[in-house]
């Protein structure tokens, strides 16, 4: 009897499972061992945070600074893609003319080889030999000696005519090679400006209403002026010569006189430009970039300056910060990338930047890198 008692309390024996339902187990640990390190490392790497609007208007920012850069890059390019395709054209012209002046003088040289082939058949012992008159021959002969002259110096010119051209040819085929290394190179920065500032708007697009506001009130601040325009925000992604004009001259004129009378026409052309839309590539006159309204200035004072800022920082005579006079070139960042024209009061009239329109703003809101006097 206590026998049967202790082995009525002994734990039955476990049997392994086999066939399906072993492998339906094993399925099952394997689902929950699964789930369990997917919740594990769902804990461990949590989402990245969604950057605060302070983050997002720091890179608008930088977005439209380093579009400004490729813009000058781009101008840069543009000029040098100008002069390219003039360089063809002007070697293509010239291979034509010489081309045309080659061909005259091979129908010279063809009319005076048959006239040749018809008169001189005979040696010219026989011809004077059986000529009634010796003397009408010698003179005769002594003529188509200096044919045989002409005609010399004919060849000779064809072979100076033919290796000339061969010259230019060779021109045009090295400038049409860096006209396409040209077109090129603005491609790539007509990109890179295109891309930087669709970035810009996705960007500002995740700012709530009143965050944009906020930003564009602090970035009209620190450029000058007043908030920009919806026109003025429509022709910024523009390229040149796509925007209309948008005009608000009510800002008042410098009280600084000009120090003579090319600098006051430079200043009084940035004044009437006051409120006309930045376009990147554009030089007028119905939008500008910095540097397009700069040389727009000063060539409706009669003067010319290059395209890009880091060319007309070198177009005159450097004077110091406590130098500047109205008319003075005003050049902002280590990259020479920003440029205004100094109107006195240590103030510029400028084009900031895509969304900002031409206006006044004080030269001390950018780090100043130079200033140029043209005139």
């Amino acid at each position: 009897m206590a026998a049967h008692r202790k082995s009525a309390h002994r734990k039955p024996k476990q049997r392994p499972f086999t066939g399906p339902a072993a492998r339906t187990a094993a399925t099952l640990a394997l689902a929950g061992a699964a789930t369990a390190t997917s919740a594990t490392g769902a804990g461990a790497a949590p989402a990245e945070p969604a950057p605060t609007a302070a983050q997002v208007r720091a890179k608008v920012d930088r977005l439209y600074h380093d579009a400004e850069v490729a813009t000058e890059k781009y101008n840069g390019a543009k000029e040098k893609e100008a002069a390219a395709t003039k360089a063809v054209d002007t070697l293509t012209d010239e291979a034509a003319r010489r081309t045309d002046r080659l061909n005259t003088a091979r129908h010279a040289l063809g009319s005076m080889a048959t006239a040749q082939y018809r008169t001189g058949a005979l040696d010219p012992a026989v011809q004077l030999a059986l000529s009634s008159d010796p003397d009408s021959y010698l003179e005769r002969a002594a003529h188509l000696d200096r044919a045989g002259d002409r005609q010399a110096s004919l060849l000779s010119n064809i072979r100076r005519q033919l290796s000339g051209i061969a010259r230019v040819k060779a021109r045009a085929d090295q400038e049409t090679e860096a006209l396409a290394a040209r077109r090129a190179e603005l491609d790539k920065h007509r990109t890179a400006i295109r891309t930087k500032l669709a970035d810009a708007r996705t960007l500002l697009a995740t700012l709530t209403a009143a965050e944009r506001a906020a930003y564009e009130r602090a970035a009209d601040a620190a450029h000058g002026g007043g908030p920009a325009t919806s026109a003025d925000r429509a022709g910024s992604d523009a390229p040149a010569g796509r925007s209309t004009a948008h005009a608000d001259r009510s800002a008042p004129r410098a009280s600084v006189a000009a120090p003579n009378s090319r600098a006051a026409r430079a200043v009084s052309f940035a004044h009437g430009a006051i409120g006309k839309p930045y376009v990147w590539g554009a030089t007028g006159p119905n939008a500008f970039d910095c540097s397009g309204l700069t040389q727009a200035a000063w060539k409706a004072a009669g003067v010319s300056l290059p395209r890009t800022t880091y060319t007309q920082i070198n177009a005159g005579q450097r004077v110091s910060r406590s130098e500047l006079a109205p008319g003075d070139l005003v050049f902002f960042y280590s990259g020479i990338s920003h440029v205004g024209l100094y109107i006195g009061g240590g103030q510029m009239i400028h084009a900031p930047r895509p969304g900002a329109p031409v206006r006044i703003a004080p030269i001390s809101q950018m780090p100043f890198a130079g200033a140029t006097r043209v005139a």
